[in-house]
């Protein structure tokens, strides 16, 4: 099993920036990670995902704006999240798969965090 926590969500204003953090535990071997979002009244939409061997890709909503990483020594996630606007707005979900990014199924949810941008 993996447990995931996010954390790092907030409010900011058009134009900030915040830094989401999903520390993982667990002994399962995962070999893809991502993040995902879902604003009220919407579909969950992936983010933005970073494959065991470092290759990232993202929504073409947040290119050029946001950036995934992951720190392999503290077993987190990060998602730094630059120019944020209010359609960015969302609850923000971590997620892990056992298979590459191009399986696309995730077996282990974080609980999320709220991003909340004001115009």
């Amino acid at each position: 099993q993996v447990q995931l926590v996010e954390s790092g969500g907030g409010s900011v204003q058009s134009g900030g920036s915040l830094r989401l953090s999903c520390a993982a535990s667990g002994s399962y071997s995962t070999y893809c990670m991502g993040w995902f979002r879902q604003a009220p009244g919407k579909e969950r939409e992936e983010v933005a995902t970073i494959d065991s061997d470092g290759s990232t890709n993202y929504a073409d909503s947040v290119k050029g704006r946001f950036t995934i990483s992951q720190d392999n020594a503290k077993n987190t996630l990060y998602l730094q999240m630059n120019s944020l606007k209010p359609e960015d707005t969302a609850m923000y979900y971590c997620a892990a798969s056992s298979g590459s990014c191009a399986w696309g199924v995730y077996n282990f949810w974080g609980q999320g965090t709220q991003v909340t941008v004001s115009s």
